[in-house]
Formats: structure tokens, sequence, C-alpha cells
């Protein structure tokens, strides 16, 4: 068969929705991963026996392990939802497949 040389094969592949909701909730996913590390490295230090980051809001030992358990969560919320906007993302770019049979790129 022969081909003309207008033939164009990225013509015949339906375009995809754009994916600029998927960047923008990566990135605001990473800044909270972001808050959740520093919030983490303040609690910490104030339990450590630094001056306190935050002020009179972790002056105590257990205000301290609290500001540091909120850390913890909210960077695991960030990395969750990072995981998940890029596998979002990546998603329509590429075969119908099971989210748990994609190769672990993230």
């Amino acid at each position: 068969m022969k081909i003309s040389d207008g033939f164009d094969a990225r013509r015949l592949r339906p375009k995809g929705p754009s994916n600029w909701r998927f960047r923008f909730g990566a990135a605001i996913a990473a800044l909270l991963a972001t808050l959740g590390v520093l919030l983490a490295m303040a609690g910490a230090a104030s339990l450590l026996g630094r001056p306190p980051a935050l002020g009179e809001l972790n002056a105590t030992p257990l205000g301290s392990a609290m500001i540091l358990a909120i850390g913890l969560l909210v960077l695991l919320l960030g990395v969750w939802l990072w995981r998940r906007c890029r596998r979002r993302a990546r998603q329509s770019l590429e075969l119908a497949m099971s989210p748990h049979l994609m190769k672990k790129h993230d």
C-alpha cells in the first residue's frame, strides 16, 4: 500500500484530555509534602531540646509531639496525593491497565 506524502499517523489517534488538573494537583501535593516535612522537623527539633520553632504553640513536649504527628500526617497525605495525581496523569497516555499492574515509577 502506497503512503501519500501528506499522511500523518498522529491524526488517527484521538486527542487525549488535557492533564493540567493533574499537574496542578501534583503541585499542591508537593507543597503539602513540603509543609509536612517542615512541621515534622519543627516538632522533632522542639522534642530534642532546641528552642521552640513555632513559639508557644510547641513549647510543651505534648505540643511538640502533636506538631510532629500532624507534620507526618500532612507529609503522608501529600505523598499519597502526589502519587495519585501522577498515576492519573499518565493513565491516559498508556494502555487501559489496572493501576496495580503498572510499573512503579513514582
